[in-house]
């Protein structure tokens, strides 16, 4: 309600409304509008700079007092209404307010009367008489009045920050009147002299207030009333706060208030509506059918629509609040609609309505209005769950709060909270409500998201009139001067008058008599003036009552008439179609022109009765709340008909709330038709007073938080948005708590001294949040770290949060839960939820109770149904046993109980599980599934497909106790027999094919005597059907010991549709087992919604063998660190730059440097190994100086680095020469020969030393560097194994010896190791772990989360923390497991940072120097980051890049180094923090995210601490939660190695028969003997699957292994058995020359044939299995089927996650020049490109070894287009040229010229009549990058004449002269590449190839080649030039000319 034209607010006390109206505003507010101001914007309708506020009423608007005759009392409102009448007769100069205030101070003052009365008259004129005489009577009363005003008024001043609250007069601009604009002067004069301090002394306290402020302070009661309280008396409710013209009656039993409505308020001068053909065209589709905005939209329009404002409306009910979220969606839409095409998948609008009924009506309304723009608007509430998928693919989500405040708590939602753009609340105001703090949560949530990560997120608040708006709004950070808006009741569409009837009478039965009476007079009342009304009742069961009573009424008045509507024209119509309704009340009460509503109806009832009252038909509708929120029928009259609801929740009967009431209001007068509606609510007498303030608006909302406070913090503490005390403080700062709490601090216990003490409440704040941490600490839900104020969430908290159960729930949990209880002990303790503590018993439902439990409860209810928690655990019982109900509140009851019962039994389920009690866990998942199925476990699993069984089926089965596994084996007919109906066993053979059977089979093989590694598979047995099993179904796997009742392992996996089709899938896990071992454990995988789904698997103990459990660990000795002069060599000693050995180097400094024996190190990362592996090479130089050193290292990364650095070392100050083999680089022969230290990765060197019979090098080596020899364990250890082996096996054969050197990190298992390289008891060295030289600090963090992104951008946050904790200012390193998520935690680092207000902390360099750095940066990202002292590295950057990171980060420029796990190993870039972020990696091949090698782990944390600087290193490895405890026993006890040669054992064997190394099947046992395969297997032999390390075992083992290989071998081609003896064939040869895949080679014998084509060849090039690897990361099978639309042959359209098809994919791009989708496959391509040249060769020498010309000419153009990136057919050659444009080629083709070798013959005149304008000069240029060759042939005879045979001189020569190199010019191939030339003797008329060279040369070459001697004559013979790299550069040269 307003007084006068000042701005209204509340008061500090909670008293009365608005007292404190000071007029000092804030100068910040202050905006002067003077009046020509506002008539030039009301003109020419420009935007105004602040909005204008409704409500401040004009001259002639409404006024808000009563008349002077309603009071008798002379008091300041009579003052004011007889000033008011004398302004109005103009006898004053002054305005009414000035005037009266003049009054004031002359009746205050101490004259006496007669000058009084003098001064009066001066004031008001003599008009004034009778007026002046009234005056000076009541002066007593008037001066009482206004000293009670001003006492009022000085306690409210001292309150503190009176100021800065006040809603200020300038805070809205209001559009003024002339006469106004005068007062205004006034005013602003008065306040500069109250500023300037003032004159009068005495009247100060007056004149610093304003007469409308002490005429409001005086009608309050004093400040201390409140708190005494005053009776109920007859004046206690003072009708002074009503609006005016308000009437009250008195009745007998009853009193009656009767407001009459506020006029429509009336257009202002230059106001006008909003056109809808003034918005966008995309924004009209939404609005179509409506013409223009109303009123309250077009004022608003301006801000919604063209700005981000946040944004409140404050508007009556039905004044189109909807359209407002309209527009303002409108205009996030708008700004995501480019190009002319909306981005659907760049922004989420979140729409959040307090009902489920309204949420369900927002998304039909908006989803029908937004579909033209194709949104896709969808409801997500407790009755409507969207798939992950679903909610992806929606824009538009329309949710109640509290199902966003679940969705918002889980992190693993992030990427869709990310995404909102907008959030708009409906209905603010239920901040008053219970529901209240869920609202500031969401709010508080989102703002601390706006600010942390800088996105813009909207927030529009709608809300109902309330007033104190402007708390609302600095809650939601609206700015008050653009986006408050506050509309009064004047704009109401529809003027409502209001009726309050409060009826006093006390018997209760005479007081519902008269309820009744008094509704069915107001009803009638409405009838009879031709409108039609609406009861709103309470209880269903209420409607059907109240109706019949309203008729037995009607005829006891005889008023039926009235009700009746037969002669409506269609009345017998629908008599005729309402008949046929089974509803009997429908039926029954049609006849009289009444209907009921109410959700407990059929929809088609509901419908019909809308229908029938929305057309008249029906005159009284009597219906429950649920009608008003969810079903928009208006009518005239709206009547409540009492306001006690009963609420479940509360457990009783409740008031019904100003939201309930508001919304029923909201439905009285029909906008179309009406000129006013009729509000009408019939309460007790007591409540009276209460629903006049709560609707005239004037109680002020106040925040309900601090009851959920700790829940909610839990959630912030498990969403791991608040870490720490401090934190919490300004989460706290957020919510609409702290703003009440600072203006009224009284309601939230807060005495004054303390407000004084502390005025910003900043000691309270934290108060409140250490209490409810250390509460939540109590219940286990988070630790408290009370000293240093830091939070960690526990998994109880975690559960708790996701699962939305109360703090004292879990209490409860703690209390009661036990890892043993049975089935009436666990509903009981669910009974005993703080979710249920409301329910309360009542005396008329026990009888139903009692039946019920005899009826319904299989299970003993404790304490039986008189008792509460017995009726909760009846009502819990009867829900699972779907049971039905009749009496009302049991029903409502039931159905609260039965929404929290599934998520409160699932919490339970993960606290069990997370205890580790196998027995409850399952116990609690079945109740689980129990409550999800409304099956009870102990019925048949089949009920589960009720829908389609008939219950009849079931029951028998039941009875007939048919279980399962007896019906699985019985016969359909069997079945139809034992239920006794014949039909019925098919269907349940059929349904008993859907239900879900998973088999399970391990394999179990131990790693140290207290670690298994278990490898489960899952073999899905059932039928997949949508229907039923969606999809996914998600199955937990639980290891358990049964008779520990421990859990040892759990996991959740889920079977895909396609899994369930395909191979069985594979699941990895290590498990920990304890001495003494139990005699089994169990494997269980339980499904997680399907009763009675479960397998199980069996692990014996018994037999398991396990390996010995010994270390041998050698001791790091004290001795004196040596000195670098020790070597005693001056050139050496210059390699070091420090000037002693480190403690391991010293100890092992004699053996190496001055012995010959082989050498074993173990020793942790980064304790100086290499230097080792120095010692023994310069040891080598000494003795042996022509022997090679050859290391091997296992990544491309270590080779690289170790040639950068003894390039700089051996090469430059020893003069050595040494060479580099690696995929990327492999040197010729010459340079192998003269090397003295070769450095190679294993495959190069497996692949050299292969044929060292005919490689003299290979025999050469006198010493082998073997470095991270661990890796033996790792996918690449088998050629590690093969070549030690090999090298042994030489040194063996030829008698010279090789010394071994295998650096390694610390070792379980050292003495095995040893033993294969050959170590003896001297040469072997193991320190432990712990012997650094920087000590480490390790922290191990667990993460939950299922899903794996989420879990990462979960750590971001924990990382950044740590970074701060423990490494503020030195370097830092973070390892994550791909590209995608280096650039993620980059960016989330510095969005961290920059809400620390400190972007810039990790960068230490000046601008300038930046700037520079940047401008050399070619990677977007790096640039990015670079910015913020952010580095990343992985392999898809390109050296520069990746070698100006590492420098920046060596010398400290950036502080962070976000990197991929390959760094470790690579690049030696200590640092002094390591962070590991996750240790699974996606696994293309599997599909799914697996673990790193915990070698990998290890080299990473070895990489923390940096030997020069740090006393100690640090590293925080966030892991996966289960994962935790595996790591915590593993990164601190060394890691056995074992071989895992078996795999691949194939390839090798091939290798070592071609090399004719195995020549029998002994050779081959034998050959097993040298590996360290034969080592582990007697030391481990468990593992691979032995019993017993016996000698007969093993030898059997190994002679079955080696039958089994050489079978594979000969199946597929490769190798030829003659009883013992084995041989090579064509195709082993070829697959060990060229380093393939046995596989692969097998697979191109059997699918390529003599004319094979093109497209073929393609398929199997990318068929190969080298190509096994290729990565398919997440979602990129959707890029896959974006470039299979754009290629030229299809691909497997199923298979688009298949390695093979997306290499056939980046193939055929690579040929068409496509753009690739992401960077990824740019590297992707490099690697597919650079394997496929070995893969390629390999299948022309099978097509010329079959001598197949056809094919071989067509493999050989399948290498030049994958050399020159072009199609072979359909590109022309000539666009090899770099300056081929289309024109060109154009013109050229004209004169026919297609290939580059028709433009070298062209002379130059020529060939610049061809071209045309285009510059000859660059032409020529590029054609000097080709070669140019010039053949001539010679036939000679050769050899005796009897078997003369002839041969073929050739002679090459290269004539281009400008051109010396012979490097091939190939700029799409990522490799250098040297040209090479076949040439292939064959005949192209019979398509035979006989004979094949590959020649390379530069300048010339003479070669020849042998004719074949069986040919009799050369007709068609060719001799085929071929180039190796340049399409169209083929000769043919016919030799049938050549000897004629």
């Amino acid at each position: 309600m307003l007084v006068s034209e000042k701005h209204v607010s509340e008061s500090d006390d909670g008293s009365e409304f608005g007292a404190d109206l000071i007029f000092k505003a804030p100068a910040r507010f202050l905006v002067d509008v003077s009046l020509e101001d506002v008539e030039l914007i009301g003109e020419e309708s420009t935007p105004p700079s602040s909005s204008f506020v409704e409500g401040w009423h004009d001259k002639n608007g409404p006024r808000n007092y009563h008349d002077t005759a309603d009071s008798g009392n002379f008091n300041l409102s009579w003052l004011r209404d007889a000033c008011e009448r004398i302004v109005g007769e103009c006898t004053s100069q002054l305005s009414r307010e000035d005037l009266a205030m003049a009054i004031c101070q002359v009746l205050d003052s101490d004259k006496p009367g007669e000058e009084i009365a003098g001064d009066l008259l001066d004031l008001v004129g003599d008009s004034a008489f009778e007026t002046v005489q009234d005056l000076i009577s009541h002066r007593k009363e008037l001066v009482g009045a206004i000293h009670h005003g001003l006492s009022v008024l000085k306690s409210d001043k001292m309150t503190p920050n009176s100021q800065s609250r006040m809603p200020s007069y300038g805070t809205q601009v209001t559009v003024q009147t002339e006469s106004e604009k005068q007062i205004d002067k006034l005013r602003r004069k008065e306040e500069k002299r109250n500023r300037r301090g003032t004159e009068y002394g005495a009247e100060n306290d007056m004149s610093a207030a304003s007469f409308s402020s002490i005429l409001e302070a005086s009608e309050r009661k004093s400040p201390f009333d409140d708190l005494i309280g005053s009776g109920q008396g007859p004046n206690s409710l003072a009708v002074t706060a009503l609006p005016q013209g308000t009437t009250r009656k008195h009745f007998k039993g009853y009193e009656e208030v009767i407001i009459p409505p506020t006029p429509t308020a009336q257009m202002k001068p230059g106001e006008k509506l909003i056109e809808i053909k003034e918005l966008d065209d995309f924004a009209q589709a939404a609005f179509r059918g409506y013409k223009s905005l109303n009123r309250i939209q077009s004022r608003i329009f301006q801000t919604v629509y063209y700005t981000n404002e946040n944004i409140l409306v404050c508007a009556p009910t039905g004044a189109g609040k909807t359209n407002i979220a309209m527009i303002s969606i409108l205009h996030e839409i708008g700004q995501h609609f480019k190009d002319g095409y909306l981005h659907k998948d760049e922004f989420k609008i979140v729409y959040v309505a307090p009902m489920k009924a309204l949420a369900a009506e927002v998304t039909s309304t908006f989803s029908h209005r937004l579909s033209p723009l194709n949104m896709c608007v969808r409801e997500l509430t407790g009755d409507m769950q969207l798939s992950k998928n679903e909610l992806e693919e929606t824009q538009m989500i329309v949710t109640t709060p509290e199902k966003w405040d679940v969705i918002t708590r889980k992190s693993s939602d992030m990427s869709l909270s990310m995404l909102v753009k907008l959030l708009i609340i409906d209905e603010v105001h239920l901040l008053n409500d219970d529901r209240g703090p869920v609202i500031e949560a969401l709010v508080a949530r989102t703002l601390r998201q706006v600010e942390s990560t800088q996105t813009m997120i909207r927030i529009v608040g709608l809300s109902a009139t309330l007033p104190n708006y402007l708390e609302v709004a600095q809650f939601l950070r609206v700015n008050p001067e653009t986006g408050l808006f506050f509309f009064d009741s004047s704009y109401r569409p529809v003027p409502l008058a209001q009726q309050y009837i409060g009826i006093s009478e006390q018997n209760f039965v005479a007081r519902n008599e008269l309820l009744n009476e008094i509704c069915y007079k107001k009803v009638v009342d409405s009838l009879r003036q031709g409108h039609q009304a609406m009861v709103f009742v309470h209880s269903r069961k209420d409607t059907a009552k109240t109706a019949e009573k309203l008729v037995e009424l009607a005829r006891k008045y005889e008023d039926l008439e009235i009700f009746k509507n037969d002669t409506h024209p269609q009345f017998s119509l629908i008599k005729k179609e309402v008949v046929k309704s089974r509803n009997k009340d429908l039926v029954q009460l049609f006849e009289f022109g009444v209907g009921v509503h109410h959700a407990g109806m059929l929809r088609a009832d509901r419908g019909l009765t809308e229908r029938l009252f929305s057309d008249g038909i029906l005159k009284v509708l009597v219906c429950t709340a649920t009608l008003a929120w969810g079903v928009n029928l208006p009518a005239h009259t709206v009547v409540i008909k009492g306001t006690q609801l009963y609420d479940p929740k509360a457990g009783g009967w409740r008031d019904l709330g100003m939201l309930d009431v508001m919304q029923i209001f909201g439905r009285a007068g029909r906008p179309q038709f009406d000129k006013s509606g009729e509000g009408i609510i019939i309460t007790s007498h007591d409540k009276l007073a209460y629903y006049l303030r709560l609707l005239t608006s004037q109680l002020p909302i106040e925040s309900q938080f601090i009851r959920s406070l700790k829940d909610n913090l839990n959630a912030e503490v498990a969403l791991g948005t608040v870490t720490n005390v401090k934190e919490a403080c300004a989460w706290l700062g957020y919510t609409y708590l702290f703003i009440r709490m600072r203006l009224n601090p009284l309601a939230y216990g807060i005495g004054w001294d303390e407000v004084i003490a502390d005025p910003s409440l900043g000691l309270k704040q934290r108060a409140l949040v250490t209490d409810a941490a250390r509460a939540l600490d109590k219940a286990k839900m988070m630790r408290f770290d009370e000293k240093s104020g830091n939070f960690y969430c526990t998994e109880l908290g975690r559960i708790a949060s996701h699962f939305y159960i109360q703090y004292s729930s879990v209490e409860t949990y703690n209390e009661m839960l036990r890892p043993h209880m049975n089935d009436s002990e666990v509903i009981e303790m669910v009974a005993h939820s703080s979710e249920f503590e409301n329910i309360v018993v009542r005396e008329e439902e026990q009888n139903e109770l009692e039946m019920l439990a005899r009826t319904s409860c299989p299970l003993e209810v404790k304490g039986g149904p008189s008792n509460k928690h017995g009726k909760i655990s009846i009502l819990i019982q009867l829900y699972i046993s779907r049971g039905s109900i009749d009496t009302f509140s049991l029903v409502s009851d039931a159905a609260y109980i039965s929404a929290s019962l599934a998520r409160i039994i699932r919490a339970l389920f993960e606290i069990c599980l997370r205890k580790g009690w196998c027995e409850m866990s399952l116990f609690m998942l079945e109740y689980c599934k129990a409550v999800d199925r409304q099956i009870w476990p102990h019925q048949h699993p089949l009920r589960q497909f009720d829908k389609d069984l008939s219950p009849e089926i079931l029951r028998k089965l039941e009875e007939r106790g048919a279980d399962l596994d007896r019906l699985q084996e019985m016969e359909e007919k069997d079945i139809g027999a034992l239920i006794r109906y014949a039909p019925g066993g098919r269907l349940v053979k059929q349904y008993l094919g859907y239900f879900p059977w998973i088999q399970l089979s391990a394999n179990v093989s131990p790693i140290t005597r207290t670690v298994l590694k278990v490898d489960l598979l899952i073999s899905p047995d059932f039928i997949w059907k949508d229907r039923f099993h969606g999809a996914g179904q998600h199955w937990w796997i639980l290891v358990e010991d049964s008779e520990n009742d421990h859990i040892y392992h759990s996991e959740l996996f889920t079977l895909t549709k396609k899994m369930a089709r395909g191979e069985p899938q594979k699941l990895s896990f290590t498990i920990p087992i304890f001495e003494p071992h139990p005699p089994q454990c169990y494997i269980r995988a339980v499904s997680d919604s399907w009763l009675y789904a479960e397998a199980f698997y069996t692990i014996s103990f018994q037999k398991l063998a396990l390996p010995e459990a010994r270390t041998t660990h050698t001791e790091l000795l004290d001795l004196k660190p040596l000195p670098v002069t020790s070597l005693g060599n001056s050139t050496y000693e210059s390699l070091y730059s420090f000037s002693h050995f480190n403690p391991i180097q010293t100890q092992i400094f004699h053996v190496l440097c001055h012995t010959d024996n082989n050498v074993l190190l173990g020793a942790p990362t980064g304790s100086g190994k290499t230097i080792s592996a120095e010692l023994a090479m310069l040891r080598l130089f000494n003795t042996q100086p022509d022997m090679k050193v050859i290391y091997i290292a296992p990544l491309k990364a270590i080779v690289r680095e170790r040639m950068h650095d003894w390039r700089k070392r051996f090469v430059s100050q020893l003069g050595k020469e040494m060479v580099e083999m690696t995929g990327d680089y492999t040197p010729d022969l010459m340079a192998l020969l003269s090397a003295d230290v070769i450095i190679s990765t294993p495959e190069k060197w497996d692949g050299i030393s292969r044929n060292w019979h005919s490689r003299s090098y290979v025999t050469k080596v006198g010493l082998m560097i073997l470095d991270e020899i661990h890796l033996l364990g790792a996918d690449r250890g088998p050629i590690l194994e093969v070549i030690v082996s090999r090298m042994r096996y030489i040194s063996s054969q030829t008698e010279r010896a090789v010394r071994f050197v295998g650096l390694s990190t610390a070792l379980a298992n050292a003495g095995n190791l040893a033993d294969w390289l050959g170590v003896g008891e001297i040469g072997l060295f193991n320190f432990k772990p712990s012997v650094r030289p920087v000590p480490l600090e390790v922290h191990i963090q667990g993460y939950p989360g299922k899903y794996y992104s989420p879990r990462m951008t979960s750590m971001n946050k924990p990382a950044y923390a740590a970074i701060c904790t423990h490494s503020p200012t030195k370097p830092v390193l973070i390892f994550v497991s791909s590209r995608r998520q280096t650039r993620l935690t980059a960016l989330d680092l510095i969005q961290f940072a920059a809400s620390d207000e400190n972007p810039r902390q990790f960068l230490n360099m000046v601008e300038e120097a930046l700037q520079m750095v940047l401008s050399q940066v070619t990677d977007q990202n790096l640039r990015h980051t670079l910015q913020f002292g952010i580095g990343l590295h992985h392999a898809g950057l390109n050296d520069k890049d990746r070698s100006l990171v590492e420098e920046l980060f060596a010398n400290n420029k950036i502080q962070v180094l976000v990197c991929t796990s390959t760094l470790a190993w690579g690049v030696n870039l200590p640092a002094h923090l390591v962070i590991i972020k996750g240790t699974e990696y996606y696994d293309g091949k599997t599909k799914r995210y697996v673990d790193f090698p915990i070698t990998d782990i290890l080299q990473m944390m070895g990489r923390a601490g940096r030997p020069q600087y740090d006393q100690h290193g640090k590293a925080v490895i966030l892991v996966h939660e289960p994962k935790k405890s595996f790591y915590k026993k593993f990164l601190y006890e060394p890691f056995p190695v074992e071989s895992s040669l078996r795999e691949q054992l194939h390839d090798h064997m091939n290798a070592e028969i071609v090399s004719g190394t195995i020549c029998r099947k002994e050779d081959a046992v034998h050959y097993l003997t040298w590996t360290y395969l034969f080592r582990r297997l007697m030391v481990n032999p468990a593992y691979y699957g032995l019993e017993s390390a016996e000698d007969e075992t093993i030898s059997s083992y190994l002679s079955r292994l080696v039958q089994s290989t050489f079978e594979d071998l000969e199946d597929s081609g490769c190798i030829k058995m003659t009883e013992d003896n084995v041989e090579p064939m064509m195709l082993g040869t070829i697959a060990s020359q060229y380093y393939l895949s046995y596989m692969t080679v097998s697979m191109f014998g059997s699918n390529i044939g003599s004319d094979t084509s093109l497209e073929v060849f393609l398929h199997i090039l990318s068929g190969a299995s080298e190509y096994d690897e290729l990565p398919v990361r997440h979602n990129e099978e959707k890029h896959n089927e974006e470039l299979s639309k754009r290629v030229r042959y299809v691909v497997d359209q199923n298979r688009l996650d298949d390695p093979h098809v997306k290499a056939n994919l980046l193939f055929q791009a690579h040929f068409s020049q496509l753009d690739l989708p992401v960077s990824d496959y740019v590297t992707d391509l490099k690697s597919v490109l650079d394997q496929s040249i070995r893969i390629i060769q390999a299948m022309i020498d099978i097509c010329a070894n079959s001598g197949w010309l056809a094919s071989s000419i067509a493999c050989m153009h399948l290498l030049q287009m994958v050399m020159q990136g072009l199609w072979f057919d359909q590109d022309s050659a000539l666009w090899m040229l770099p300056c081929m444009n289309n024109e060109l080629a154009g013109s050229l083709s004209k004169r026919g010229i297609s290939r580059v070798q028709q433009l070298f013959d062209l002379s130059k005149a020529t060939l610049q009549t061809v071209i045309g304008n285009f510059p000859a000069s660059k032409l020529y240029q590029d054609l000097q990058l080709f070669p140019r060759l010039q053949i001539k042939l010679k036939l000679l005879k050769k050899g005796k004449e009897s078997e003369k045979s002839l041969q073929l001189n050739i002679r090459l020569e290269q004539t281009n002269l400008r051109r010396n190199a012979s490097r091939a010019f190939a700029p799409r191939f990522p490799k250098l590449k040297d040209e090479a030339w076949w040439l292939i003797l064959g005949n192209t008329s019979t398509a035979e190839l006989y004979a094949l060279k590959r020649v390379s040369f530069s300048g010339r070459l003479v070669t020849h080649m042998e004719l074949p001697s069986d040919v009799t004559t050369f007709q068609g013979m060719k001799l085929i030039i071929v180039s190796d790299c340049y399409l169209g550069f083929e000769q043919e040269h016919s030799i049938e000319e050549l000897a004629a």
